[in-house]
């Protein structure tokens, strides 16, 4: 069992430590489970990431849940034109393991939907926060930004979180 566990978690390490993602840096790498978080963005509390360039704000959901979720296969996202709400759901992930939805952590009008994930969901498992994206939003207010974890917060309420159960 623990060697399993061990071989289970080399292969996580070394699965994001590989040279696609090295251009990603700077980063953290939570202790736990190997999740990569990165600099530069926001986090929600139901794991969702955010990327504010400009007026447009790009989502998804972070490495850590991915993780937690495994070999995803569907990925349901809205329409452009649509609008989501902080805290809402816009969308979901299935995965061998389980269905979830997707919450919009900050609130605006979609511009933008990744329609790379109908024919290849598993973007969000290789490649959370480039090729995975799920939508682009123009914010509505701003400031539900400032309401987001940092990095170090999220890696720290990762490690909570994991603890806890």
């Amino acid at each position: 069992m623990a060697l399993r566990m061990w071989a289970s978690s080399t292969a996580n390490a070394l699965r994001i430590s590989s040279a696609s993602r090295a251009h990603l840096s700077p980063a953290f790498s939570l202790s736990r489970c190997f999740s990569t978080v990165l600099d530069g963005l926001k986090y929600a509390s139901s794991h969702e990431w955010v990327k504010a360039e400009g007026s447009v704000a790009t989502i998804g959901i972070t490495d850590h849940a991915q993780d937690h979720l495994g070999e995803v296969v569907f990925a349901e996202v809205p329409e452009p034109g649509s609008s989501v709400t902080q805290g809402s759901s816009f969308g979901a992930v299935e995965s061998v393991k389980a269905t979830s939805d997707v919450n919009a952590p900050i609130s605006g009008e979609i511009v933008e939907v990744n329609t790379k994930l109908s024919e290849s969901p598993g973007l969000i498992n290789s490649s959370p926060y480039e090729e995975g994206w799920m939508i682009k939003v123009k914010p509505s207010n701003p400031s539900e930004m400032e309401k987001l974890m940092g990095p170090k917060e999220y890696v720290k309420f990762c490690e909570e979180e994991d603890a806890a159960h």
